[in-house]
This record gives C-alpha cells, sequence and structure tokens, in this order.
C-alpha cells in the first residue's frame, strides 16, 4: 500500500471503525512527520503505521512513531526483533507480517502482540513460499497463541468470513482500498485496477524481493530478461529506483511498477472506505447466517 495508504485513507479507515494504517515505507522522514501531523488531526481513533524494514530511514522512522506516541505499529520484510522491545518499551503495540507458520513462532518468540498472515494472493511484497491464505491461515493460528490478523485475497464479507472460519481474529484489506475516493493512488492506477482480469498478476523478482505486479510493459521487460538468464544483479538494475512510485502515484502505467493482489479482478467500483467498510461487514454477516442455515441440522 506504499503510495496508496496516506493519511486521508488512513483517517477515513479508523473512522468509518476500521484500523486505518498508514503506508510509511516509501515515505521520507519529513513526509512520514507531515503525514502523522494530519493523522493525527482527522482522526481520534485508533490507527496504525507500517514499516517494511526493507526500506531506508527506518532508524527516523521509528523514533518518528515514538514522538507522535503511534498506538500501533505493523513491521513486515524483516526480522520482528530488530525494533520490537524499543517499541513495547514504549508502551506501543507490534504487529509483524509473516509468510509461514514458521516465521509467526519467531515473531511470537520476538515478543510481538499479533502476527499478520499474508497469504501467496496478496499484492507487492510477498513471501516466498507462495502458500495461499487458505492454506496459512490455519497453519498459522495452530503454531501461534497470539491473535492471528489474515490477509491476501480478502476483498469482501465472504473472505473476511472464510478467514473467520479458518481461525483468524481479524483481516487485513489491502488491494481493495488502493481503489478508494481516499486512496492516495493516481486516478490511472485506479482505472487500471478496475480493468484488471483473471490472470493479470503474477509474483516476480523473488530473487530480489518477492512482489506482485500487473502486467504491463515493465512486468513484460522482467519477462524477457528472466528469458535472457538475467541474475540478481541484472534484474536490480532494470528495476532501479522509484518504479512503484512512477506507476502507482505518478500514473505511468507501461514502465512503473503496478503493485496489486489477485482481487484486484474483483474490484470493480471506486467506493469510499466507509461505504468498504459497511459493505464488508454486513456481507460477513449475512455469510455466516446463511453458512449456519446451512449447515444446521434439521
Amino acid at each position: 500500500m506504499i503510495w496508496c495508504s496516506g493519511w486521508r485513507l488512513a483517517a477515513a479507515v479508523s473512522n468509518a471503525g476500521g484500523l486505518g494504517t498508514l503506508g510509511a515505507g516509501s515515505m521520507y522522514p519529513e513526509v512520514l512527520r507531515e503525514h502523522l501531523a494530519k493523522l493525527k488531526a482527522a482522526t481520534d481513533k485508533p490507527f496504525a503505521v507500517n514499516l517494511p524494514l526493507l526500506y531506508p530511514d527506518m532508524e527516523a522512522h521509528v523514533q518518528t512513531c515514538l514522538d507522535f506516541k503511534v498506538p500501533i505499529v505493523i513491521t513486515s520484510a524483516g526480522s520482528p526483533r530488530t525494533y520490537t522491545q524499543r517499541f513495547k518499551e514504549a508502551g506501543v503495540t507490534v504487529m509483524h507480517v509473516v509468510s509461514s507458520a514458521a516465521f509467526a513462532r519467531k515473531s511470537q518468540e520476538a515478543g510481538v502482540d499479533a502476527v499478520i498472515a499474508e497469504g501467496f494472493e496478496a499484492g507487492g511484497h510477498n513471501g516466498r513460499e507462495e502458500t495461499t491464505t487458505l492454506v496459512l491461515i490455519p497453519a498459522v493460528c495452530d503454531a501461534v497463541t497470539i491473535p492471528v490478523v489474515a490477509a491476501g485475497g480478502i476483498a469482501d464479507g465472504r473472505g473476511m468470513a472464510a478467514a473467520l472460519a479458518l481461525g483468524a481474529d481479524a483481516v487485513q484489506l489491502g488491494s481493495r482500498f488502493a481503489a478508494t475516493v481516499e486512496s492516495s493512488a493516481h486516478p490511472a492506477f485506479k482505472a487500471e485496477i478496475l480493468a484488471a482480469q483473471e490472470g493479470s498478476t503474477q509474483l516476480t523478482l523473488k530473487e530480489l524481493a518477492p512482489v506482485r505486479l500487473l502486467k504491463n510493459a515493465f512486468y513484460q521487460e522482467i519477462q524477457a530478461a528472466y528469458a535472457q538468464g538475467a541474475d540478481a544483479a541484472q534484474l536490480a538494475a532494470l528495476l532501479g529506483r522509484g518504479r512503484a512510485k512512477r506507476g502507482m502515484f505518478e500514473g505511468d502505467l507501461l514502465e512503473g511498477e503496478l503493485e496489486i493482489g489477485q482481487v484486484a479482478q474483483q474490484i470493480l467500483d471506486l467506493p469510499t472506505a466507509g461505504e468498504i467498510i459497511e459493505r464488508i461487514h454486513t456481507q460477513c454477516l449475512q455469510t455466516l447466517q446463511g453458512l449456519h442455515q446451512r449447515v444446521a441440522k434439521p
């Protein structure tokens, strides 16, 4: 959700009853401070900041989160031991994103309060194991005693009901909120999400950091490089810097990196964040009630 989840989207989600999350990985330190100031002015509800540890400026970001008394931090793409103790000592709730039961156990041992188990269907950076959400969630729930949040491939109330049935305590949605009024994504990228079809995304660049992308011209360049036997260094040179910003924030649909999940094929409109939360809650309840009726003994 880098370049998609700024302060407006995070505030809108929190004000509607969800846990709005600021995607801080791509931000410079001064930009994060600006977004946090505006976010705290726009909502008095709890919110989270996501810190993908593979990005630069993490030390500065951690201190900024502490300075602004951020209530919840989500760490990902790195070791949960790196900052968990520091946050916990400051009274911050810590969640860590995992792609396997083994990583979930390590996160629990590191002292995190909850794990976000993200399946292979998810957009953006992903696990190398390619474990689907349907398989991952029960495995993680069996492996740890802390709360488990399900992520990856969830875009509506049916997906939420399924995740709860698998043992999850909550769900995290990214791609669905990328295509909202409050999302900071470029209008052209939002339109591309709405146009996505079955099979429009692919997980690639596993030699660097696995990422799920829409199949645009840049994706085809990656495939051509693979066909020519490119190594990790050559792939890194092809990727360069700023690809995600070019595609998702600036709207370069050809040469930009367009990160989105498999559920893009289910996203057909551009509502507000509040409308999405209301829809999901209503549909989840209806789904669970319908399932009870279907399996109840006559």
